[in-house]
């Protein structure tokens, strides 16, 4: 199955953009699910219909899903309540009622990404196109799974389940109780449901759309998108210039914005595969306007990218380096900064930063510096003689 993720800065039209989109791929005859996580219906009143939280179909080889947060939270607290009755009789807590509970923040982050695994797993459509969030809040969602499976990892190590048999000695030598087997297997199970998320994210028939409006706000947004993108080893396959003025308008008090698009237009084609949908000259709304903006198709190249870059060995004087690679398009040097902990490195770019555990090799060496050259950022990495094998 193909996905498409699109995003882009508030108010760019992305979610009108994604309802075009999943309604051209379906009157091409693709079997294709529109999903949204929007707490208004906005999907609903770009399709002309209402979207519930069921998938629903809303026209020929079109189904629309908006899933409902508030249930799927209300769901999980009662499993949860369910699973901890005895140490909720021991602290003498009563439990809370479906009905009292209103979800937490984070919680439709969460319920748009297991709806994300669902329709992945299901199989039942031929395309996936997921309107995101607005692109710094989509960002986050698109790391939430790499970053909750490390911590899982950290506050309950697999390893450590390996030894309930041990469990009960553990808790008389140590004093203290030590977490119940239910807990490891909870943490177990949401670490499989996350993994499913980021094969989905990182699948090669996954892409990632960019939406803008052309003009200096929108390329202030895209050139951080990009770079946020890139951290995350995601490459933006089509970037949708949107609400594109014609030219037509230059000759009126219009010339300004037209002006404005054009120079960013001229700036993006150097660097993206753009579409330009024209402005309609009002809100599109129902399939009858979708249709007749031109967005971009479905068979595109995909968005993953190597990143980062197989190890390569390099000379220095004599001497042999390993040199990490990891692209980092339109990164500034002075935004940079690398810290090793351990055998993870934390690389940050302006105000993004992700945590990468070190390959095997390199955790066998020390950091010998880091140069930004030509939007890749090249991590010099000197072997420990203590910790690699000696050669005659």
């Amino acid at each position: 199955m193909r996905t498409i993720l699109i995003t882009g800065p508030g108010g760019s039209g992305r979610t009108t953009v994604a309802a075009a989109t999943a309604l051209a791929a379906a009157r091409d005859g693709i079997e294709t699910l529109v999903l949204s996580g929007d707490r208004t219906d906005t999907l609903g009143a770009a399709l002309g219909t209402s979207v519930g939280p069921a998938p629903n179909r809303v026209a020929p080889h079109l189904t629309a899903w908006r899933p409902d947060a508030a249930g799927a939270f209300r769901d999980d607290l009662a499993a949860f309540q369910e699973r901890a009755t005895a140490a909720f009789d021991l602290l003498g807590a009563s439990r809370l009622d479906p009905e009292e509970v209103n979800p937490l923040p984070g919680a439709e982050e969460l319920t748009l990404l297991r709806a994300l695994r669902d329709a992945a797993l299901a199989e039942a459509h031929e395309l996936l196109v997921v309107d995101l969030p607005a692109v710094p809040d989509a960002l986050a969602l698109l790391s939430l799974p790499e970053e909750l499976r490390r911590y899982l990892r950290r506050l309950l190590p697999p390893e450590r389940q390996a030894a309930r048999a041990l469990r009960p000695v553990l808790g008389r030598l140590a004093g203290v109780p030590l977490p119940a087997e239910w807990l490891y297997e909870t943490a177990a199970r949401w670490d499989t449901e996350l993994a499913a998320v980021e094969a989905v994210v990182a699948d090669r028939n996954t892409v990632v759309r960019l939406v803008a409006e052309p003009g200096p706000s929108g390329a202030d947004a895209v050139r951080t998108a990009t770079l946020a993108l890139a951290l995350r080893g995601l490459r933006p396959d089509v970037l949708v210039a949107n609400r594109v003025l014609p030219d037509t308008a230059a000759d009126d008090w219009l010339a300004g914005p037209v002006a404005q698009q054009r120079k960013a237009l001229e700036e993006w084609e150097g660097s993206y595969e753009i579409q330009n949908v024209a402005h309609l000259g009002r809100d599109p709304r129902g399939s009858d306007d979708l249709t007749a903006l031109t967005v971009p198709g479905v068979n595109t190249r995909p968005s993953t990218v190597e990143w980062p870059v197989t190890d390569q060995l390099a000379d220095d004087g004599g001497s042999r380096v390993l040199v990490w690679h990891i692209p980092l398009p339109g990164a500034q040097r002075d935004d940079l900064d690398l810290v090793r902990r351990g055998d993870e490195l934390v690389v940050t770019a302006g105000q993004f930063r992700r945590i990468l555990p070190l390959p095997s090799a390199l955790r066998r060496c020390t950091v010998d510096g880091a140069a930004l050259r030509d939007g890749e950022l090249r991590i010099r990495c000197v072997p420990d003689p203590d910790q690699w094998p000696r050669t005659r």
